[in-house]
């Protein structure tokens, strides 16, 4: 089904990395108490844009690399029969690309 999503030009698909959080002492969080992820793998990546001055912008990763975004970057997803959130970020979200 994931394959099946193409963003718009401008836009990336990300799926957030998970991460278990714990105090120092060692209890585990609830998923109600963690922030969202900043850090996610690319699913998915929408065409060159072009500005409102002809300017073409160029994504900045592709599929499969992981990223650093935004913390409030944005908007969440959540396929049909699927049991997790994705989201939709602007290429000038995408801070890093890691490795």
């Amino acid at each position: 089904m994931l394959t099946k999503i193409k963003p718009t030009p401008g836009y990336i698909l990300i799926e957030p990395l998970a991460e278990e959080k714990r105090t120092p002492s060692g209890i585990v969080l609830p998923d109600s108490h963690e922030e969202r992820p900043q850090a996610g793998r690319v699913i998915a990546v929408g065409a060159t844009l072009i500005s409102e001055y002809g300017a073409k912008i160029a994504a900045p990763c592709k599929k499969d690399d992981l990223v650093v975004f935004k913390k409030y970057a944005g908007n969440e997803y959540r396929p049909q029969g699927e049991n997790k959130d994705l989201l939709f970020v602007k290429f000038d979200d995408i801070m890093a690309v890691i490795g």
